[in-house]
């Protein structure tokens, strides 16, 4: 069956974007066919993972049309793109800006918030793993349309102030919105995975001690990502793979996507 995730955090500027793209092809080098689906308007995302592709096989990506264009259609399938053998993109516009405009015809929000998972539906026989990227903005159609169709939340927490009240904020919303009003049937949060700002400053230490007692220490990952030059690199010049500072990060998110997978694993059992 395929797995559903969207990353999340109200806060932008945490490194969502980054963290789900390398960890849907962290998910991909493991052999499991993964999707990711880029619902945020700014495409940065998709740019990354057009870059990634250049990188594989030296070849310039084009999808058929825009996202939005294929919603309109209701085929989704005219904006995928194969980066490799094992994942699959989903590119975003600037026009799919224009969705919650187009879903007004729908009268009922609640209703629209399901919308896009029926579109989702074909898709779920061909992947492994579906990973849902929606930009930093509060109680939008984007982010509650990802979250419903979601089987798991993973938050992106960076090591200060602004980064952990948008975690806080959001782990509400998913509670107060998501699931009690919206009435997700899947939902559930898988963790919090932190990203340290400057390792050991004392910002980071409290931050983490005061997401801690918040939160609880189990639904923080213990992987955590460290500031590293080479992962603000990477939306720039695509994913790569070649010198030992790229696989000092792709070992890292290796490490951090397999404490992800566990999670899942073990939330399915205590169920």
């Amino acid at each position: 069956m395929t797995t559903t995730i969207t990353f999340g955090n109200f806060k932008g500027g945490v490194g969502k974007t980054t963290n789900a793209t390398l960890i849907a092809y962290t998910l991909s080098r493991m052999g499991h066919r993964t999707l990711i689906a880029d619902l945020d308007p700014q495409g940065n995302a998709t740019n990354m993972l057009l870059k990634t592709k250049a990188n594989i096989d030296g070849k310039i990506a084009t999808f058929d049309q825009s996202l939005m264009r294929s919603v309109e259609d209701n085929n989704l399938s005219k904006s995928l793109i194969s980066i490799d053998p094992h994942l699959d993109l989903l590119a975003s516009a600037p026009d799919f800006a224009m969705y919650p405009r187009f879903m007004e015809k729908i009268h009922d929000y609640t209703e629209r918030v399901k919308y896009l998972q029926q579109m989702f539906d074909p898709f779920r026989n061909n992947y492994d793993y579906i990973i849902l990227d929606t930009p930093p903005t509060v109680m939008s159609l984007f982010t509650d349309s990802a979250l419903y169709m979601s089987d798991y939340c993973l938050i992106v927490m960076q090591t200060h102030k602004d980064s952990f009240d948008g975690a806080r904020a959001f782990i509400d919303y998913l509670q107060d919105y998501v699931i009690d009003k919206y009435k997700a049937p899947r939902l559930d949060l898988v963790g919090i995975l932190p990203v340290l700002m400057q390792g050991r400053a004392p910002v980071d230490k409290l931050t983490l001690e005061n997401a801690i007692k918040k939160f609880g220490k189990e639904n923080l990952f213990k992987n955590t990502i460290h500031y590293m030059q080479r992962i603000k690199r990477f939306p720039i010049t695509g994913i790569t793979d070649k010198t030992m500072y790229d696989k000092r990060v792709l070992h890292l998110y290796k490490l951090v996507t397999n404490e992800m997978l566990r999670r899942i694993k073990e939330i399915e059992t205590n169920e």
